[in-house]
């Protein structure tokens, strides 16, 4: 199996790791802090390679050689809009994406599972948006689209793909460890409205999806990836106060986020209703389908 990840995106460099044999065996780089974090990350039967799917080079022959894809390289969103940051957001994604299918297109059919994201909807106000509601309209949709299309292209080329499109996934870092100390200090609030959607899952349950899809077959096209019960920014805001026990009092005006984010600010504001239509269909069990067992699982055991 093959993992590409992207350097600047988590904190680690492009993995791949090879098939799986049965046998446990660790290949990583040279000594140093990248082969050391390699090593924790993914121990046993891996082989680590440094790469970066925007260029040529040898992690290609690791992919023709693989039995599945898994590409979840992508500069970070969270990146100031400007146009350069625009161009990295949107090439990381479609260029690098291309390059493997590229890859993939040498070698005998597998699976590619790439990663996309709900913010494939745009901003749907308070419609129940499943995988067969229309793509939106704004950059984040623009780049979700040509995500998706250039991982689609594998389809032609005989391979299974399937594309979970992530809702904001709340584990130990990301979203919730940036909004934390905020609420720590009662300084927490909701955003604009209140009103607008939150599509959201549990990291357990992310990785659970993603065995989940390379493991069925039948598992094709896209699959909403968010828990079936997505709230209202306001809901979230008042259940991570409750569980941190602390108040949210402070809401922060729609206004006030446009004048300093821009179109950016639709991280915030967009509303996006998303329910795992397919995921439910082909049965799948999510461990943790409310919000608050999720956030007392990650803050309070």
């Amino acid at each position: 199996m093959i993992k590409v990840t992207n350097r600047e995106v988590i904190g680690h460099p492009v993995i791949f790791g090879d098939r799986f044999t049965g046998r446990r065996r660790t290949e990583v780089p040279s000594s140093g802090p990248v082969a050391a974090r390699s090593a924790a990350v993914f121990p046993g039967e891996v082989r680590t390679i440094l790469a970066d799917p925007m260029k040529p080079g040898a992690w290609s022959g690791a992919v023709e050689n693989s039995d599945a894809v898994v590409n979840l390289a992508g500069a970070p969103i969270t990146l100031r809009w400007n146009r350069a940051n625009r161009k990295e957001i949107l090439e990381s994604r479609a260029t690098g994406t291309r390059n493997i299918v590229e890859a993939m297109r040498r070698g005998p059919a597998k699976t590619l599972l790439c990663a996309g994201a709900t913010g494939y909807y745009g901003h749907g106000g308070d419609l129940v948006l499943t995988e067969a509601s229309p793509r939106g309209q704004g950059f984040l949709s623009d780049v979700a689209a040509a995500w998706q299309d250039e991982a689609m292209r594998a389809e032609t080329f005989g391979h299974r793909v399937v594309i979970p499109r992530m809702g904001v996934v709340l584990g130990p870092g990301g979203m919730l460890a940036r909004l934390r100390p905020f609420f720590s200090l009662g300084l927490g609030g909701r955003l604009g409205p209140g009103r607008q959607w939150f599509p959201w899952i549990h990291i357990q349950d992310l990785i659970r999806v993603i065995a989940f899809l390379l493991e069925n077959p039948e598992a094709r096209g896209v699959f909403n990836t968010c828990a079936p019960a997505p709230v209202t920014n306001a809901e979230f805001t008042r259940t991570l106060s409750r569980i941190l026990r602390r108040p949210a009092l402070l809401p922060v005006p729609a206004s006030i986020l446009r004048l300093f984010m821009g179109e950016q600010a639709d991280l915030l504001l967009n509303s996006q209703r998303c329910i795992p239509t397919h995921l439910e269909s082909m049965h799948f069990q999510f461990t943790f389908p409310e919000l608050r067992p999720a956030l007392e699982n990650l803050f309070l055991t």
